[in-house]
């Protein structure tokens, strides 16, 4: 990972009042490690919408979703994509939301400003408005972008952590989360604080899946605080870059009502790829698997003989558990040790689990 947190801690956690490239300018470069960016979506909106029964839709319409062709959005979006990039550390990454009115158009920048697309997500809401003028399908979704600084990046993915949270299932890229309502929806007497604002539910996901405590996450478009409000919760710092001062006077006091979680409570459950090297002889030595013993593959038509000396033999062949375990299934590789497998209370265990216990019995596991 890149060296983290360049700038001052005095200067984090704090709202930037200003234009956001402008503002961007004046950071460090490689400074970042993390950015979440809800640019106006160039709605191209043609007067009032109205409900059917003729009462106004409170929606977009303010001056900074109006633009006055693709191409002065196209160079608005170059701008703070650019300008972004350059603070982004060389492992760091950037999320952009958008619409069918930009996402597309924002996507073809990236890739054109040297960014690597990882995913697009689709956020599918539950509570979506209406199509109330029945010519269209109902707008259900909105789209993320989630882009590395480059091909090369080592980026954060808390793969882990979002397999435990989804009930032990891959998490996929499409979400299904409730647009920003209730309680949780900044009001301004009877109206919204902001027409956009996004449900930190959002949010919490995106920093838990692709960052990790201490980091610094940037919102070059921070609107009412959303980011800084989760960033804060779990233990990340953040910056918020917002042109509008009474945007960024609710955010400041949103933030400060916030109070961080433990930091217990906010670390991502451990990779496997990250934890300590375990060879296979290692398990013989410690005594957690016997030399003599059989191992299976996961059908048991197969059965190992474990050698002394870390390798197997199988079928008339002899070597390491993965290479073994791709002889017998007729392939150029094989991971061994969840191939392999030995027979406990009746069913059968992949060896991975021991290699566990072997890391417990020489103190390789966190406390």
């Amino acid at each position: 990972m890149s060296k983290r947190e360049t700038l001052e801690p005095s200067a984090l956690n704090r709202v930037i009042i200003g234009d956001c490239a402008s503002a961007l300018a004046k950071l460090p470069a490689d400074s970042v490690d993390l950015v979440f960016a809800d640019p106006p979506y160039n709605l191209q909106l043609d007067g009032a919408l109205l409900r059917p029964n003729n009462s106004r839709v409170e929606g977009v319409d303010n001056d900074w979703d109006k633009f006055s062709s693709f191409e002065t959005y196209d160079a608005f979006s170059r701008d703070w994509l650019s300008a972004c990039r350059r603070v982004l550390k060389p492992d760091g990454a950037l999320w952009v939301i958008g619409s069918y009115h930009n996402i597309f158009r924002v996507g073809s920048a990236l890739q054109d400003l040297g960014f690597w697309i990882l995913n697009d997500v689709i956020w599918r809401k539950t509570n979506p408005m209406p199509n109330f003028r029945g010519r269209r399908f109902t707008n259900a979704h909105e789209t993320l972008i989630w882009a590395a600084h480059n091909s090369d990046t080592r980026y954060t993915f808390n793969y882990e952590s979002m397999k435990a949270f989804n009930d032990d299932l891959q998490m996929r890229s499409d979400w299904l989360l409730p647009i920003c309502s209730g309680g949780e929806r900044l009001k301004q007497g009877a109206k919204k604080a902001h027409p956009t604002q996004k449900p930190e539910s959002l949010l919490h996901r995106i920093l838990l899946a692709t960052s990790s405590p201490g980091d610094l996450i940037l919102d070059p478009f921070f609107g009412t605080g959303t980011t800084g409000a989760v960033a804060k919760q779990l233990g990340r710092n953040w910056l918020g870059i917002e042109q509008d001062k009474a945007y960024g006077e609710i955010a400041r006091k949103r933030i400060a009502s916030v109070t961080p979680l433990d930091s217990k409570t906010v670390t991502p459950a451990p990779s496997k790829r990250a934890a300590p090297r375990v060879p296979f002889g290692t398990l013989i030595e410690l005594g957690i698997i016997a030399a003599g013993a059989k191992i299976y593959d996961p059908k048991a038509k197969h059965a190992a003989l474990v050698r002394a000396d870390g390798t197997i033999a199988c079928a008339g062949e002899r070597g390491s558990i993965h290479k073994i375990g791709a002889r017998v299934q007729g392939l150029d590789a094989c991971n061994g040790w969840t191939f392999w497998h030995t027979k406990q209370g009746g069913g059968l265990e992949p060896i991975d689990t021991l290699r566990e216990k072997a890391r417990q019995q020489l103190g390789m596991t966190a406390s």
